[in-house]
């Protein structure tokens, strides 16, 4: 189909609170298995020729409400954080590229993660991911401001590119112009990211499929 690339898998930890919209994409409820899971899926895309995007950096499993309507506030520690959330993203910072998303953590920024520099350089110093970085739907309704201006936030905060998932076409242009082309870090990262990109190993689709009936107890 020539599809290069999916925003897959997710990092985040499934938990008591996670909000329906979250919690049935999630790997687990511990860092081990969602970082073990994680892996190879990630792993399963590039053997096919696909390159993941993991997310939602810094972790989006603690969020009580949906970030495509409001924004969700997480007011963890920054320990809590750095023993959970952060952990499976640790693991997994070789990874070519990653996602954010539209939640505010207390014990760094009162903006939201992808429009705040400061969790954006969490996410380059502590956590240790230097690889391309996306926003997460810029169309989502956490963020506040026009379209152009959440782009341009989040270029500014230090994200390399921006996600646009629904917007009609007059939009995505001005959406192209607050956030500018890919220069110096953000180009070295797209162009580090293309460089993994690698044609599918050889499979038989047959037993591809024959293997998924069995995992999923089909068989």
């Amino acid at each position: 189909m020539g599809i290069d690339v999916d925003c897959a898998p997710g990092l985040d930890i499934a938990g008591a609170t996670t909000h329906p919209f979250l919690l049935n994409r999630c790997f687990g409820g511990d860092a081990e298995t969602v970082t073990r899971l994680g892996r190879a899926a990630a792993d399963g895309l590039m053997a096919a020729g696909v390159l993941p995007v993991m997310k939602h950096l810094p972790g989006h499993g603690r969020t009580k409400v949906d970030s495509h309507h409001d924004l969700p506030v997480i007011d963890a520690t920054l320990y809590d954080l750095e023993q959970t959330d952060f952990a499976p993203f640790r693991a997994l910072a070789d990874l070519p590229m990653a996602m954010t998303c539209h939640i505010r953590l207390t014990a760094v920024d009162d903006a939201p993660a992808t429009a705040s520099k400061p969790v954006i350089e969490l996410i380059r110093n502590r956590i240790g991911f230097d690889g391309l970085l996306m926003t997460d739907d810029i169309g989502m309704q956490a963020l506040s401001g026009t379209l152009p201006e959440r782009a341009a936030a989040a270029i500014a905060a230090g994200c390399d590119m921006v996600l646009s998932c629904n917007e009609t076409i007059p939009e995505m242009e001005r959406i192209v112009a607050a956030s500018g082309g890919l220069r110096d870090a953000a180009l070295r990262r797209a162009n580090a990211a293309l460089s993994f990109r690698k044609a599918p190993d050889d499979a038989d689709l047959a037993d591809l499929r024959a293997e998924l009936r069995a995992l999923g107890g089909l068989a």
